[in-house]
């Protein structure tokens, strides 16, 4: 399966592509990272998609090589 099969879309059901930008719409706490909470409204730059429709990775300000669930976020 190619990158383009996949069809990424935030929680308003916007299609999101590599290289966009996304906010949180939810406070999340990361595990693994010694206890960080990435607050709502925090903006996540850059994004990559992943072959999972429903996980994309970025790097946030104190986390590096985060995966997020695109239920949690809205394109900026």
């Amino acid at each position: 399966m190619a990158d383009d099969d996949i069809i990424v879309k935030d929680s308003n059901g916007t299609q999101l592509h590599d290289g966009d930008s996304v906010t949180l719409i939810k406070d999340l706490k990361v595990k693994g990272s010694g206890g960080v909470t990435l607050k709502r409204g925090t903006l996540i730059k850059n994004i990559r998609l992943t072959y999972d429709e429903a996980e994309i990775e970025c790097n946030a300000d104190k986390v590096k090589g985060l995966v997020l669930r695109t239920e949690f976020v809205k394109k900026a």
